[in-house]
Formats: C-alpha cells, sequence, structure tokens
C-alpha cells in the first residue's frame, strides 16, 4: 500500500510553470489569480487532477493557497507548513505566514493601486469571495475558467471508480430515514450538497475519488419532499441503483447546472463551502438563495450507536495492529538500518495483516529527529532518514475500516533520551490527560477547552502551532467538520461526536513530539454533590501504550499518574487476548504501572 511520494511539481519546474502563468494571465488581462489547494466539492484532499498549487509551487501541504502577482508570487500557508514549505518551494515564490499576513492586506501593500484579480469560481466559497467584494476596494474580482488548467497540458483526468453502498449494519440508519429527517426540518424548497462526504453520509454510498478518503465527488440537491437529484460522472452509480432507490434520481454531473437554473423558490446553500458559481447561477436563475448550513453536517457529526459500537471494534482491531508494530519496533531499532520508509512499510504491513483494511486513512507521518519537527511531514526517497540512536521517533498515522476510521500518534524513543525529551514529552501527555479527563457543561465548544492541553507546556514558555484536536469520519474523511478543539472552534460539542486529542511540541532542527488518542462525546457520569447542570465529557476511544522510557514521573501529579495507570491496565485488559505470545509480554511490560 505505501506508494512512493512523486511530487506533482520540484523547485525547478515551479519558475518555468510560474512564467507560463503570468504570460496566459498577460494575454487575459488579469493583474492578479488565485491558485488555491481546493477543488469543485471543497474537501480537505483533492485528487491528482485538481493538485494545481502543487503542481505549480512544489507545495503539497493540504491547505494553503497562491496569488499570483506579476511580480511576486505568495505562497499562503500556517503554522504547521512553515518549514515544508521551504524545501518544496523555489525562491521564484514568497512564502507568507497566514493567518498572520491575510490575502487582502498582502495584495494592498503589493499593488495599492488595484488592479484585476481572477478566480476560478468553482474553487471558491461564497463566502471568500463575498468576503474580497468587501475588502478589496480599487480591484475588480472576475471569475473565469481555470488558467493553470490552459498551460497543464498533461493533467490527469477526473476519477472515474464507480461508487459502493454502505452497509446499514454500519451506518445504523437507512438513507430514506435520513432524507426524509432532514426534509422535516427545512423550510427551503432545496438545498445544495457540495461537499462529499455530506452526500455519502446522507445517501449511505462511499467512493474511492480520493485517495485515503472513502468518499464519492458528486453534487446533489435535496428537495423538501425527501428526494434527491445525484450528480456525477457516467457509469459511477450503475452497480447502486437497488440501493438508490427510486427517490434518488442520478444524472451526469454535466447536468448540474441545469439543474441549478431550473430550481426556483428558496435554495439552502452552505457559503462557507459551497462554490461561488453555484450560488450566482441559483441568483440568476431568480431563486432566494438562503446562506445557511449544509443540513448533513451536524447529524453526521453525532454518531448514532451502531457508528459508536463500529468505531470501538475498529480502535480495538488497530490497536492489534499498533501494538504488533511498536513491539517490532522496539526490536528491530536497536539493530540499527532502520530508515523512515521502513518504518512505514512496516506499520501498514501490521495493519493489512488485520485483512479488514481498506486503505489507510493519511499519508503515514514518520518523522525521525529533525524531521518530526516538521509537523504534516511525508517521508520521500530524498527526505527518507535513518532511525538512529538518541533520536525521537513521530509516527502519526491511521486506518479506514468498513466500521470506523482510526487516526493514532505515538513518539517513541529510539536509544535514551534525553532529559529534555522526557520533559517535553510529558508536558505533552499531561495536556493529553487534561483533555482526555475533562467534564463540561453542555454548550461549551473545543476552543473552551483547548487551553486544557496547552497549559502544562505554556507554563514552561512552550506551544505548538496547530490545533488541538479535529472531528473525525465514521469510514469517512479522517478530518471532518464542525466539531474541533481549537481556538477558532466555537461549535458546541454533543454526544456522539468523534475528535481527536493531540497537543504536541515541535522543536525545529532537533525533534517532534505529538500523542494523539481519538476521544467520542458522551453524557457525564453523576457526581455526588454535584448540582442538576447537564455534564458532558469524553470516552477513550483508542488504547495503545504511552513510551513509559519518556515519561518523567516526577512531573506527574497523583491524579495523572492514576490516569496513566488505569489506561495502560484497560489497554492490556482489551488487547492482550488477541495478541501472540511473544508481543503480549511486550505489551505487558509496556503496560506496567508507574
Amino acid at each position: 500500500m505505501f506508494q512512493t511520494f512523486e511530487a506533482q511539481s520540484s523547485p525547478d519546474q515551479g519558475p518555468p510553470r510560474l512564467a507560463a502563468l503570468r504570460d496566459e494571465m498577460i494575454k487575459r488581462g488579469f493583474d492578479v489569480f488565485l491558485v488555491p489547494r481546493a477543488d469543485a466539492h471543497q474537501g480537505e484532499y483533492v485528487a491528482p487532477r485538481d493538485a494545481r498549487l502543487e503542481w505549480l509551487t512544489g507545495f503539497s501541504g493540504s491547505a494553503g493557497f497562491c496569488a499570483v502577482l506579476p511580480n511576486v508570487a505568495g505562497v499562503f500557508i500556517d503554522g504547521r507548513y512553515r518549514v515544508q514549505v521551504r524545501a518544496q518551494v523555489a525562491n521564484a515564490f514568497t512564502a507568507v505566514h497566514w493567518p498572520e499576513v491575510q490575502l487582502v492586506d498582502w495584495l494592498k501593500q503589493q499593488m495599492p493601486g488595484g488592479g484585476r484579480l481572477a478566480y476560478d469560481p468553482w474553487l471558491h466559497t461564497v463566502s471568500e469571495i463575498a468576503g474580497l467584494r468587501e475588502k478589496l476596494a480599487g480591484f475588480e474580482l472576475v471569475p473565469t475558467d481555470n488558467l493553470v488548467d490552459a498551460i497543464w497540458d498533461d493533467q490527469p483526468a477526473p476519477p472515474d471508480a464507480p461508487f459502493t453502498a454502505h452497509a446499514l449494519a454500519h451506518a445504523g440508519e437507512a438513507h430514506d430515514a435520513k432524507r426524509a429527517r432532514l426534509a422535516a426540518q427545512m423550510t427551503e424548497n432545496a438545498a445544495v450538497l457540495t461537499l462529499p462526504d455530506s452526500i455519502a453520509w446522507l445517501l449511505n454510498i462511499r467512493g474511492t475519488d480520493i485517495a485515503r478518503n472513502p468518499v464519492p465527488q458528486a453534487f446533489a440537491v435535496l428537495h423538501n419532499d425527501g428526494r434527491v437529484d445525484l450528480f456525477s460522472g457516467a457509469g459511477k452509480t450503475d452497480a447502486i441503483a437497488d440501493h438508490l432507490g427510486d427517490a434518488v434520481t442520478v444524472h451526469d454531473v454535466s447536468r448540474f447546472m441545469a439543474m441549478l437554473n431550473s430550481l426556483q423558490g428558496q435554495v439552502l446553500i452552505d457559503k462557507r463551502t459551497c462554490p461561488d458559481i453555484v450560488a450566482s447561477t441559483l441568483r440568476e436563475a431568480g431563486c432566494d438563495v438562503v446562506q445557511g448550513t449544509d443540513p448533513c453536517i451536524l447529524p453526521k457529526a453525532c454518531k448514532n450507536d451502531a457508528e459508536i459500537a463500529g468505531a470501538k471494534a475498529a480502535h480495538e482491531r488497530d490497536a492489534v495492529a499498533m501494538v504488533r508494530f511498536l513491539a517490532w519496533l522496539d526490536a528491530e531499532a536497536p539493530k540499527g538500518g532502520l530508515t523512515e520508509i521502513d518504518v512505514v512499510k512496516a506499520l501498514e504491513g501490521f495493519r493489512m495483516q488485520t485483512n479488514a483494511l481498506r486503505d489507510i486513512s493519511f499519508e503515514t507521518i514518520c518523522g525521525s529527529g529533525p524531521n518530526g519537527a516538521i509537523v504534516h511531514y511525508r517521508v520521500t526517497e530524498e527526505t527518507n532518514r535513518p532511525v538512529t540512536q538518541g533520536d525521537l521517533l513521530l509516527v502519526d498515522s491511521g486506518g479506514q475500516y468498513i466500521d470506523g476510521t482510526t487516526d493514532i500518534t505515538r513518539t517513541m524513543a529510539i536509544g535514551t533520551p534525553t532529559d529534555e525529551h522526557k520533559a517535553c514529552y510529558t508536558r505533552v501527555l499531561q495536556g493529553m490527560i487534561a483533555v482526555s479527563r475533562v467534564r463540561f457543561p453542555k454548550g461549551v465548544g473545543g476552543q473552551h477547552l483547548d487551553a486544557l492541553a496547552r497549559a502544562p507546556l505554556w507554563m514552561a514558555g512552550q506551544d505548538y502551532d496547530h490545533g488541538t484536536g479535529h472531528g473525525v469520519g465514521s469510514y469517512l474523511s479522517v478530518h471532518e467538520g464542525p466539531q474541533g478543539i481549537s481556538r477558532r472552534s466555537e461549535v458546541a460539542l454533543q454526544t456522539g461526536m468523534i475528535l481527536s486529542n493531540e497537543p504536541g511540541y515541535y522543536r525545529e532542527g532537533a525533534f517532534g513530539i505529538r500523542i494523539e488518542n481519538l476521544i467520542v462525546v458522551i453524557e457525564a457520569p453523576a457526581l455526588t454533590g454535584g448540582d442538576d447542570r447537564d455534564m458532558l465529557s469524553f470516552e477513550t476511544l483508542t488504547y495503545v501504550p504511552f513510551d513509559r522510557r519518556l515519561i518523567n514521573t516526577d512531573l506527574l501529579t497523583n491524579a495523572e499518574r492514576g490516569w496513566i495507570d488505569r489506561y495502560h491496565n484497560d489497554t492490556l485488559s482489551l488487547l492482550a487476548s488477541r495478541l501472540d505470545a511473544q508481543t503480549r509480554d511486550w505489551l505487558t511490560k509496556a503496560c506496567a504501572p508507574l
């Protein structure tokens, strides 16, 4: 399953491609062209055909965009990618620290007199373009066909794999019930759905259009009587016609615009995810465009009993693979000779041996020593580093199983860790424990909990430049909204939501540390002496031991020590019977009380 990473562009290809794009801009009379990492469905990951940002600049991160002007091309990246972008992007491009520097401010500084700003209206959301129009006085915003496509001669074809049905036993609710439930809550005539995971959840279908994410690339219109018009590539739904039934009408994707032009009355769109061209087309057709929230987003996030049961089964299966991997690593690393690619291949091999793995849930992150400080590092043949004594090894990985999606990070000591390694690791672990143990009132969002994970690091003058947690799908996207644990996450947490809990610490040029479990929101057990306030808490889904060699027990409180010992005891009880004798012996030692 492991594939050597082949970039769409290398640093030496960037300048000539940038020059060709500028020639195209001059030909069409444009002063600025925006190149986002996005497709028409606004998912986090894109198919090779839509990897325009990477093809142009060489930057392969999962978030960012480029603004191309006649004399400067800014690549906007957040804190996760500031090390990575320097290695991947040629000097012809300028790295811009975003969101500290906003696009509108940067454009005004680079081009004070304004100009003609061109954009592909399929690749930018309604809210994005509205914000630019409001703030960029002096600039003329011009929707256009994509200029990168015009110069990309060997652009890959669109994905064409067929869709599959997602069994009721795993979905927990039939799609006719979902459609009826959502339609009953609608006040509009129709809702336009553009997010693949929303459509996958609503219709209980899956696909392979995006690597590592079992989503179908499609558009849909949900009507207020529960009917759905589904738009996809030719033949992609042929095998699931019986599953979809008579209330779901399938059209070729080329008919999507005609459907938009035929709608009447109030039509719901989600301005945060809907392509700008969809809203403008509806308005031109005379519709009353209502800007709200994708009706699938919140119901999808709140997992039902079948989905939670599936998540627990998937995590137990995945934990067996992880423990076998960690035991292997402890045996092999001291011998020397391992590289990051060796580690990735081994881990993916253990997951495949479960005989249940559909795919990994994202490209495995395996950073040895300084590579661990690159938050979303992906090993290539060029960057492949030996796993050497004295290093910390950060491995962030996950699996896609038919009953659930997993995501776990463990950081391991290779050889003897330093006191600084142990101190930093223990602070990260303390932050993860704090989130795991917290009780909070209903109505609280992830932004209120984020500081709990950071507090031990803050006390030492340290921090990390990513959110503490993201939502996770049910055999869907490993990153799922609307819930999260971060400064920006205002959505109130609700029972059934699955999130990651993954604080970290990264020292550029030296090491990286991240510890991640998945957790699910549950009703908090009643406490003696408490009032009648409704409270929530988290149940842990991930059970894989922490590296005891990296824990400085002197820094822990009694409550933290107790939590770790209980966690390790539960891990041993859950997994021991599923392991061979040698691995069980390793796990027993790894889970010994502190």
